[in-house]
């Protein structure tokens, strides 16, 4: 049997990440990183058509939990995927919604 007295830090950052993404938008944004290489703001809310401050704040919130990262290139910044488990969450959604995959 498993206990779950102990080990409480590990709870408290897995449900802090799952706040992270825990937003229709952060998901979209999310799937669409881990399916790309990388992606700046505009080509974000352009597909998402959203307005460019809505997308830059999902990101930056996305960034602040270490879900992405932003590397400057020239006048944009290009996001990317920075943790292997929420990828990892993400590749198994999408196996389960496709299992033809």
């Amino acid at each position: 049997m498993i206990s779950l007295s102990g080990k409480t830090d590990v709870y408290e950052k897995a449900s802090d990440l799952f706040k992270a993404i825990a937003h229709p938008i952060r998901l979209k944004i999310v799937h669409r990183l881990c399916m790309d290489d990388g992606s700046n703001v505009t080509s974000l809310y352009k597909e998402l058509d959203l307005p460019q401050s809505t997308v830059s704040q999902h990101l930056g919130r996305l960034k602040h939990a270490g879900v992405i990262s932003g590397v400057r290139s020239g006048n944009e910044v290009i996001y990317t995927m920075a943790n292997e488990e929420v990828k990892n969450i993400f590749r198994i959604l999408s196996i389960s919604q496709n299992p033809n995959i």
